[in-house]
């Protein structure tokens, strides 16, 4: 199944920014928030209130209180503008902070629903998505929804509420002065809309350079131990200087673009105070206006072109939100294949594992595997050798069911291996690989990992589990036993250590089948003799499948296949093995 992700300009473009649309999309966010989106409506209207009857007030105060010099009434209106003013902005308050923690909220519940998708996904979806722009979606594209509703989509209504208010107010209180102030604002309307596309392609190309040049320098740094081993810095510096060059460009050119409306609106908003004025000025003159209403409408138009700039940067923010939603939609809408499947024709053969006419093959890619037979009977050694990309991890992988084949059928026990519970499968077989991964923590907290049989067991209990199994000289390989202290990333200890905190969360588990991909590569001689003691000393039912390059390493195997060209087959004695490996290479 393919599970390539879109890249994030491609959504994009295909967000035209329909207003209709954008709400039924993000509403489906808002479930289970009512009474958060309620309360902020309101403290929406008590606030666009307050900003509206404001100027109708201070007109009131200057034609009847200011002109014929009555003070207490002055006094009086300036107490009530102080209240509604006061009141307003306790309104706005409850508004932003209602709104805030219902962004924090949609922001929490949607990395965890995209968390929880990504633990449903297979092995596959991770090969054919970069690591980076997963860990963008659940980050910056969830922080763009966040942004949206804690902020933009507030700011999106109360403008609008607040702008088709005073459009009634100005129409209302002169239809003709009210009209001529608007003209200006039809006309920075009609150039948003012609400007808009060119502003989201220069914010998108921004976005995109940036990614890029996080992304080189994220493998310079994990690089960076070999560009110095090989003094290459000035092929760093090249590098990021070339990424940050066109980061440079792009960001001044969607800086630009984006900060285009805001001299655009402000021009607007002069040339229509400029026409109130003079037409204000003209109707007093005319005995039809007074200064207070004057003075009002000023302040109206005012209030009418500050929300249309806030409008500007507020849409933008929307077609982010949406283009970061649709990249999260994107994997939520992602069904994994690899279901549990009813329990349906067995095998009596006895065998641990069987290959039954198995085929498979990777996405846009060629078939790797063509009808391979053959079964591991329990408690052998087998081992697959053959030459790089023959098909050894792959055929590995789907011995652990990390792939579906995409023919035949994959037996573990006599039963079709789709048919076990990941949870009882992952009991049953053990993985390590070359490479493998380890937690924050301690040694202690690495090798229980996964095991819920020995999940509470103290130091004692485990020191004396490991003795048990074998396995208490290769904790003396690490300086403070249990308590060493591992990190992500593995600075303190080696790859070899590593190798063995992986050996030892494996063994613990004694499962049927131990797979070994390339486990002993990163290990000293002395370690990989004693690794190979304690396999012999595995319960009798382990069946152990030895994946190496090292041919000393799968000599006292009971069986070696070889594996290339999409065949899996016998290898006979280890010479014969021998001299397969060196053929396949010399075809390869």
């Amino acid at each position: 199944m393919n599970y390539k992700l879109s890249r994030a300009d491609a959504v994009q473009e295909r967000q035209k920014g329909v207003l209709s649309t954008a709400m039924k999309r993000l509403l489906p966010l808002m479930k289970g928030e009512m009474r958060a989106v309620t309360i902020a409506l309101i403290s929406i209207v008590i606030t666009s209130g307050a900003t509206l009857v404001a100027p109708l007030l201070i007109a009131h105060t200057v034609d009847v209180y200011i002109e014929n010099k009555n003070f207490n009434g002055i006094l009086l209106f300036s107490g009530i503008l102080l209240l509604i003013y006061i009141a307003g902005a306790i309104f706005n308050y409850i508004q932003v902070r209602t709104m805030g923690g219902m962004g924090r909220r949609v922001l929490f519940n949607l990395r965890n629903a995209i968390l929880n998708k990504l633990e449903e996904l297979p092995v596959a979806f991770f090969n054919q998505n970069k690591a980076g722009d997963l860990i963008s979606r659940i980050n910056n594209d969830t922080d763009k929804l966040n942004q949206f509703f804690a902020q933009a989509l507030m700011q999106f209504v109360s403008n609008g509420v607040l702008i088709f208010g005073t459009g009634v107010f100005i129409l209302v209180i002169n239809i003709r002065l009210g009209a001529a102030s608007l003209v200006p604002a039809l006309v920075v309307l009609v150039l948003t809309f012609i400007l808009s596309p060119w502003v989201n392609r220069t914010s998108l190309r921004s976005l995109r350079t940036l990614g890029g040049m996080s992304g080189e320098i994220q493998e310079s740094l994990n690089n960076f131990k070999v560009i110095v081993a090989f003094n290459r810095l000035d092929y760093f510096r090249t590098k990021f200087k070339e990424a940050n060059e066109t980061n440079y460009g792009a960001s001044i050119t969607a800086g630009i673009a984006s900060n285009t409306f805001t001299p655009l609106y402000t021009f607007a908003s002069t040339v229509a105070q400029l026409i109130v004025l003079a037409y204000g000025i003209y109707l007093i003159s005319a005995g039809s206006f007074t200064i207070g209403l004057l003075i009002g409408f000023i302040l109206y138009v005012n209030n009418f072109y500050n929300p249309l700039r806030q409008l500007a940067s507020v849409w933008s923010s929307l077609q982010l939100a949406l283009a970061g939603l649709d990249r999260i939609s994107e994997v939520l809408a992602l069904e994994s294949d690899m279901h549990v499947i009813p329990e349906g024709a067995t095998t009596d053969s006895g065998a641990v594992l069987t290959f039954d006419h198995v085929s498979f093959g990777y996405p846009d890619g060629k078939e790797v595997l063509h009808d391979v037979n053959f079964t591991l009977e329990k408690g052998k050694t087998y081992a697959l050798v053959g030459p790089t990309g023959g098909g050894k991890t792959t055929t590995a992988s789907l011995m652990a069911r990390l792939y579906d084949p995409t023919k035949g059928t994959v037996y573990l026990s006599g039963k079709d291996i789709r048919s076990y519970p990941a949870d009882v499968r992952a009991k049953k077989i053990g993985f390590i690989l070359q490479e493998p991964f380890l937690f924050s923590g301690t040694v202690k907290e690495n090798i229980l990992y996964g095991n819920e049989e020995y999940k509470d067991y103290t130091n004692e209990q485990v020191t004396t589990l490991l003795e048990k199994s074998n396995l208490n000289g290769l904790l003396a390989r690490f300086s403070e036993g249990l308590e060493t202290k591992v990190t992500s990333s593995s600075d303190g200890i080696s790859l070899g250590q590593k190798q063995l905190i992986a050996f030892m969360r494996a063994a613990l588990r004694e499962p049927e089948l131990l797979i070994l991909d390339e486990a002993t590569a990163n290990i000293d001689t002395v370690t990989e003799q004693l690794l190979e003691d304690i396999l012999k000393k595995l319960p009798t039912s382990t069946t152990r499948i030895i994946i190496a390059h090292r041919l000393n390493t799968i000599e006292n195997a009971d069986e070696i296949f070889f594996v290339n060209g999409g065949e899996v087959t016998k290898a006979g004695t280890m010479q014969q093995a021998v001299d397969m490996l060196l053929h396949g290479k010399r075809q390869s």
